[in-house]
């Protein structure tokens, strides 16, 4: 038994290794033949790896065992309720707070903040400031949550997602040309940040628990693609954000 742990244990350090060593080799080989130089405190490079590694593989492992199951048991569960109202409150619920508690989106909250009060565009009092990356987060995390909505409507409906993804993203670039330039880059970004480490598991496994409970949807067809909803809601919600704000 003690064996057979320490195997899982090493072949889950070999995986990370593994998905790490194409950035490994890419810092090694600029570091090397362009650069021409030693990594500074080689020391903690190594350790900070070996952490990384460490951290990585017990990440993996927690999506695995923790949010995965919690994801597609509660969607089974609220599915074979019968209760349309609990569903979708659940999925709006679900993408709204993990949203924003994603750390990244805090992160580039708060970095444009900083950013806007430096150029001028707000007040760069310290309240100002947080009050603005607050509406950002909360824009963000209220288009996520509608976004999982959306996404669960279609499962349910069956509509085909090329037809969405096409709208919303017309949408998007009718938007890109009447939104203020100042918050068009960063609503481009927000698309992209609230697809990180904790919306992405819960919402893949909302989607495939959905539609491996309801008759006639296929996991695999009908489960995916509420990620997409997620990273393209949030360029429409924020550059409406600016639209409020800059004018």
């Amino acid at each position: 038994m003690k064996s057979m742990i320490i195997f899982i244990i090493l072949k889950k350090l070999k995986n990370a290794l593994t998905d790490l060593l194409p950035i490994v080799l890419v810092i090694a080989f600029f570091q090397i033949v362009v650069i021409r130089q030693p990594l500074p405190q080689m020391g903690d490079v190594l350790f900070g790896t070996l952490l990384i590694v460490v951290g990585l593989s017990l990440f993996i492992q927690g999506l695995e065992m923790g949010l995965f199951p919690i994801g597609e048991a509660m969607a089974q569960a609220l599915a074979k309720k019968g209760s349309l109202f609990w569903l979708l409150s659940f999925a709006f619920a679900l993408g709204f707070s993990t949203t924003v508690a994603e750390p990244a989106l805090i992160a580039v909250a708060a970095k444009a903040a900083d950013i806007a009060g430096q150029g001028g565009l707000i007040d760069p009092g310290v309240e100002s400031l947080k009050q603005y990356a607050f509406g950002l987060r909360m824009s963000v995390a209220l288009s996520v949550g509608l976004a999982i909505l959306l996404g669960v409507m279609r499962i349910l409906r069956g509509w085909p997602i090329h037809y969405l993804i096409i709208g919303g993203y017309g949408l998007v670039m009718a938007m890109t040309t009447i939104a203020p330039e100042e918050i068009i880059g960063i609503a481009y970004d927000a698309g992209g940040v609230t697809t990180s480490t904790i919306t992405v598991p819960l919402v893949a496994a909302l989607g495939v628990g959905l539609a491996s409970t309801i008759r006639g949807r296929s996991p695999l067809v009908d489960g995916f693609g509420l990620i997409a909803f997620a990273s393209l809601m949030p360029m429409i919600f924020v550059m409406g954000y600016g639209l409020i704000i800059f004018r």
